[in-house]
């Protein structure tokens, strides 16, 4: 049994339609005019709506509106019923949201057919609802279990602060950091190609992988040495297509030495405080991303860090905004940007400062920045 709502100022027509569809085993709620019939709809959340186009105080098309805008009433299947057979009036109320009608005088037989056709519709919504909304479950779940795998704020002689933010409830950019033995922290970010469930899932394998130090014969104190470890075991062609880039760097706390590699990945940014000057150095080594060729040569480099040196490392969303009504935001527009902040500020207040340079009120891309100052 369905509920059904008629809303009709005819009393004849509402006690035909009603015993025809009772007929049928529906529970049928009546209206005599649309303002009544909207309020009854909202209350009662009909499977199907008959409504009349011509009425007082609201009509048929003013009715299937604000019925059609109800996220509550999303399902509702809308039949209107009218005398009007003209083209242009059923363009008219397909484009206002109905989705069938019912002509004057009313056929008994038609109007039981249309109703279960409708009905029928309705349930497919209805089902389909359903499955969104387990899926929508399933996914902030997802989201959830990615986020408790990011490590939390680092503090002491070394201080980190992090932020990501998925284009969509999940996204390919992941990142960590951990001390190798207490002389040797560990520092990366990567960027898997695409976007949602797609994306997160290498990005979490590969987490796992670094921060059990699982992959097979790699010194985990040498960069180039994990990145070659990570594209002997990710190439693209075993991967659903996917690569991904990353900055992978280790830092000597005794020596104050960063040893850093990269692969097809942004440059993470050392700015040197004003000491008499301030420095930018752009800390990257160039080759292809993880997994798009097979053999690829990778080699580090290393710097000092500086007392009070701040490091910024972030994926390319942060950048890569193309604002409207703006100039194209670009790498050196947004390290431009860093060099100007003040050196205090976290990363929530350095993405909020892009956000309103570019008059952005989301990223484009997914967006990892993480901060490092070393005392």
């Amino acid at each position: 049994m369905s509920r059904i709502l008629v809303i009709d100022d005819d009393p004849t027509v509402l006690k035909i339609i009603q015993r025809a569809l009772q007929h049928q085993g529906h529970e049928v709620l009546v209206a005599s005019n649309g303002r009544e019939g909207l309020e009854m709809a909202c209350q009662n959340q009909p499977a199907l709506i008959i409504c009349d186009w011509m009425m007082p105080y609201l009509d048929g098309l003013e009715v299937c509106r604000q019925v059609k805008a109800n996220p509550h009433l999303s399902t509702t299947f809308f039949l209107l019923l009218t005398s009007r057979i003209g083209l242009d009036d059923r363009i008219e109320g397909l484009n206002t949201g109905a989705d069938d009608f019912l002509s004057k005088p009313i056929e008994i037989a038609e109007l039981q057919a249309r109703v279960r056709a409708g009905l029928r519709l309705h349930q497919v919504s209805q089902d389909l609802q359903t499955q969104k909304e387990i899926l929508e479950a399933e996914l902030a779940e997802a989201a959830a279990y990615v986020r408790a795998l990011l490590p939390p704020p680092m503090s002491g002689e070394v201080t980190v602060e992090a932020r990501f933010i998925p284009s969509r409830q999940l996204g390919g950019d992941c990142f960590d950091y951990f001390w190798l033995d207490p002389d040797y922290l560990v520092m990366y970010l990567l960027d898997v190609s695409g976007h949602g469930l797609a994306a997160a899932l290498p990005s979490i394998l590969v987490l796992n992988l670094l921060r059990s130090q699982s992959l097979p014969n790699v010194n985990f104190y040498q960069p180039q040495d994990v990145l070659k470890g990570l594209n002997d075991t990710f190439q693209m062609s075993t991967q659903n297509e996917k690569y991904f880039t990353i900055w992978y760097g280790v830092y000597n706390r005794v020596k104050r030495q960063l040893t850093y590699a990269s692969a097809g990945h942004p440059p993470a940014v050392l700015i040197t405080p004003e000491q008499p000057s301030q420095q930018v150095q752009h800390l990257r080594t160039p080759s292809l991303p993880i997994g798009m060729l097979p053999d690829v040569a990778f080699t580090c480099e290393r710097c000092t860090i500086p007392v009070h040196g701040t490091l910024y490392v972030f994926s390319d969303g942060v950048y890569e905004l193309n604002p409207i009504g703006h100039h194209n935001w670009s790498l050196d527009d947004f390290i431009r940007l860093l060099t100007q902040l003040d050196p205090d500020l976290g990363p929530d207040a350095i993405l909020q400062q892009v956000q309103e340079n570019n008059a952005v009120g989301t990223f484009n891309d997914d967006v990892s920045l993480l901060k490092i100052q070393f005392a």
